[in-house]
């Protein structure tokens, strides 16, 4: 445990719970710097699958601390942005967004840049910067038109209004809504489905999408070298899978 985050990890999925719940989980430049090393150790660990990103108390993450910054508290590096992920560009494994309660600003970019986005009934969304006097710079400007389109997106962002769950998953930024008391359970089943997959082919599979996403037409995305599919093509899971199906049985993931 770190002190600002608490990370479990078991059967492949690592949990990490943002650990500042007196602030509702709102961030300051220790706290990122930190999230970044728990993320740096995720990607580079070959026994982790995916992760799990949540809050402890009743906020996922208010956002940026702005007491803290009017404070003048201590300011550190934080390459990887907020969450040690809004600025992360090279995480080829999934990371689920189990959102337990308000995720605002900054907490709602660490949630657009996670792969889903798993959200409580208590669940708020908003990137309410504009309200005073700022930009959600750390992603939300670029990620929310992105994935729910510019009209839409637009719609949250020159308003700043808080969004439900409900409204976020209609939107389709949100996979699914859940009790509150079974967030983390839902999240979990989320993460079990992708770990019965193949890792690399997981990886390869999300590395496509996004790299496709921003290409310049389909042409161009489907005629592409990627890294992670020769990873993929060339690992013993690659024949681990068609030999699993022919006999039968559940195939033995080694990820490698």
């Amino acid at each position: 445990m770190g002190e600002y985050s608490i990370v479990e990890k078991a059967d492949h999925i690592m949990t990490v719970r943002i650990n500042r719940p007196d602030r509702l989980n709102a961030l300051h430049p220790l706290a990122n710097a930190e999230l970044g090393e728990v993320f740096d150790d995720f990607a580079a660990d070959d026994d982790m699958w995916v992760a799990i990103i949540t809050g402890e108390g009743r906020g996922f993450s208010a956002g940026n601390d702005l007491r803290y910054q009017a404070e003048g508290g201590e300011r550190v590096p934080t390459p990887m942005g907020f969450g040690g992920l809004t600025s992360r560009f090279d995480m080829n494994k999934p990371v689920i967004a189990a959102v337990n309660g308000v995720a605002m600003g900054g907490g709602f970019e660490i949630a657009l840049a996670c792969d889903l986005i798993i959200a409580s009934e208590n669940a708020k969304f908003a990137l309410p910067e504009p309200k005073v006097g700022l930009a959600a710079l750390a992603g939300g400007l670029n990620r929310l038109p992105r994935q729910i389109g510019p009209k839409r997106a637009l719609g949250m962002i020159l308003t700043g209004r808080h969004v439900s769950p409900e409204e976020g998953k209609d939107l389709g930024f949100v996979n699914e809504v859940v009790p509150h008391d079974k967030l983390m359970d839902a999240a979990m089943d989320w993460a079990k489905q992708i770990c019965a997959c193949a890792p690399l082919s997981i990886r390869a599979s999300k590395d496509v999408v996004y790299k496709s996403v921003d290409s310049a037409s389909l042409q161009d995305a489907m005629e592409a070298k990627y890294d992670t599919v020769k990873a993929m093509v060339g690992s013993a899971d690659f024949i681990e899978g068609p030999k699993a199906f022919a006999e039968k049985r559940a195939p033995n993931w080694q990820g490698k």
